[in-house]
């Protein structure tokens, strides 16, 4: 008996290994400190948890429309007209489950097999293997730490080929928490509007968590607006990971596309689920300043900490809740009976000897780095990168 080669040829993700792993060595009753995943550490707002529970009560238990109920749908609409200046009709909208099923839709309807997707490095881990079961071609713009991980316009025009399909744009970025300026969006851009036929999925997922001015949009730009999609959720803003609310803002042409593919493997999201959402999108929004100030907090205090250790270079991240430090000097060295040949041992030498959780950064196409999230308290971050520093140091 055989899987299809569609899921042979499939890696698994690394962060949920990673998360996996730890759990075990936590049940096995080892204290590990879990900063490889990628979700806030926060409960849901209490406004939005009532918001599911009176749907509960008023017997929201039916199959909803397939691209989300129209109430939700109309506020998204107003919420990016209103925090964006972006203008799209409810048609243009569809719902699904988490924001990753979003990428995957829109990757689905418009990839051919053949097709390329250009996808930046560092990228979230997830992309590439959409792309390939999609039947496309990846083809990877590596960029390092010291252009704070963006890509430039001359690296955009030279990836693109007469095959190119799409470029995937993640800012906020996960994993890096990078941020493209709006000057930045506007040259990658005007380099897009030489390429007509390249569609651009601009996932913006982490729009909230930004530490410095206002979130910009590549889809403001009138000369490449009509083939982009924007991907957004409220996971990351709110809390709500669990919930698995996404969606996607497109051209209409791709909505209907994703829509006409939702209906037929997963239909509409959860109809609770969207009641909560449609509460997070019209509410109060202080629960999200809070949350996105306690992130500033930790993430100057990871910094100043990570600062302390030698040979580790960390840029300054402007967004999301991730710190991505290069570790190349760490590479080739030992300790008893680890010998750390690539930055895989490493992240399993950071669990198994430091207890300490992280993802490796060859998962996420950079293999001189790794990933740590800071979604967690001061003081179990404290912790973990005092068990970090303790056991780099006996690498040698």
């Amino acid at each position: 008996m055989q899987v299809s080669e569609r899921i042979a040829n499939l890696a698994p993700s690394e962060t949920l290994a990673m998360s996996q792993k730890s759990g075990e060595l936590q049940a096995q009753g080892i204290d590990i400190i879990n900063l490889s995943v990628g979700e806030p550490d926060f409960f849901t707002p209490d406004h939005i948890k009532a918001a599911a529970k009176k749907a509960v009560d008023d017997n929201f238990s039916f199959y909803s429309p397939v691209a989300g109920f129209p109430d939700l749908r109309k506020a998204i609409v107003a919420k990016l007209k209103n925090e964006n200046g972006l203008d799209y009709t409810a048609d243009q909208i569809v719902v699904s489950n988490g924001a990753k099923q979003s990428v995957c839709n829109v990757l689905l309807s418009i990839v051919n097999p053949g097709d390329e997707v250009i996808v930046p490095a560092p990228y979230w881990v997830s992309y590439v293997e959409m792309v390939k079961l999609a039947g496309g071609t990846n083809v990877v713009i590596p960029t390092g730490i010291e252009q704070d991980f963006k890509i430039t316009p001359s690296q955009l025009e030279a990836a693109i080929t007469p095959r190119t399909k799409a470029l995937i744009l993640c800012s906020p970025s996960n994993p890096t928490g990078s941020v493209y300026t709006g000057e930045e969006l506007q040259g990658l851009a005007q380099t897009l509007a030489g390429h007509p036929d390249v569609v651009v999925l601009s996932d913006e997922i982490y729009e909230h968590i930004r530490y410095a001015g206002k979130h910009e949009s590549i889809a403001r730009f009138a000369g490449i607006k009509d083939r982009v999609v924007v991907i957004n959720g409220v996971s990351k803003a709110f809390a709500m990971t669990g919930w698995r609310i996404g969606y996607i803002a497109a051209p209409l042409w791709i909505a209907k596309a994703t829509g006409k593919l939702q209906g037929q493997y997963t239909s509409g999201p959860g109809s609770v689920a969207q009641r909560a959402a449609l509460a997070a999108l019209t509410g109060d929004r202080q629960c999200v300043e809070d949350m996105r100030r306690a992130f500033l907090r930790r993430r100057d205090l990871a910094l100043r900490l990570l600062g302390e250790i030698p040979d580790i270079k960390v840029s300054v991240p402007q967004g999301a809740f991730y710190l991505f430090p290069e570790v190349s000097a760490y590479l080739g060295k030992s300790a008893g009976a680890y010998r750390i040949n690539d930055v895989t041992d490493l992240a399993m030498y950071l669990l198994e000897a430091g207890h300490v959780a992280t993802v490796s950064g060859a998962a996420f196409g950079a293999p001189t780095c790794i990933r740590l999230s800071y979604a967690t308290s001061d003081g179990r971050l404290a912790e973990a990168i005092g068990r970090i520093r303790d056991a780099l140091a006996k690498l040698s």
